[in-house]
């Protein structure tokens, strides 16, 4: 696994061995940042990731909120309840030296701290298994994560088709077993 683009281009991220963690792959990771630097969200032709306050919520690795930060995100909130897989990302951040753009929540997404400030980017990406999307952008919402306007990207199972309250479906594209939903606050 590596990052796909940016000034951290090619930079091999350190992946799971033992935890139960599904890295969104590099294919869809690139295909996921194309469509929003160069998709029907780029509005006027600008990247919603340069400049983005970004949530990477069930973070895993830290791929998605790292490969934002990569490509000019100015900062990233990284949350996940496992505090091995937040290790994870914490080491991932530090070899990029990006930890001064970081910081590390451990927390469970369907209940979040309070936020300092909204975030403009939100990537989601909850193991297949377990129904928490729903419930956690419900949560994240309440908790002030979701700011006005903020694009909410979403990583399910193929064969889900879920309606986010509060959130406008603007894309969606599917790579293998996995569904990339694209919202808008």
């Amino acid at each position: 696994m590596r990052i796909v683009g940016g000034r951290h281009r090619g930079r091999q991220l350190e992946t799971p061995a033992d935890l139960p963690i599904r890295p969104t792959s590099d294919r869809a990771r690139e295909a996921l940042f194309n469509i929003l630097e160069h998709g029907k969200l780029a509005q006027g032709g600008l990247s919603p990731v340069r400049g983005a306050r970004v949530l990477d919520a069930f973070c895993g690795t830290g791929a998605l909120g790292l490969e934002a930060l990569s490509r000019g995100a100015a900062h990233a909130v990284f949350i996940d309840r496992d505090p091995a897989a937040l290790r994870l990302a914490r080491r991932n951040l530090a070899a990029a030296k990006e930890t001064a753009q970081a910081t590390f929540i451990a927390a469970d997404a369907t209940r979040p701290p309070p936020a300092d400030q909204p975030c403009t980017l939100v990537f989601l990406d909850p193991p297949y298994d377990q129904e928490a999307l729903e419930p956690a952008v419900a949560a994240l919402a309440k908790a002030g994560w979701i700011g006005p306007g903020a694009i909410v990207v979403a990583e399910v199972d193929r064969r889900r088709d879920p309606e986010l309250g509060g959130l406008t479906r603007v894309d969606e594209r599917v790579y293998g077993k996995a569904k990339l939903l694209f919202y808008q606050a």
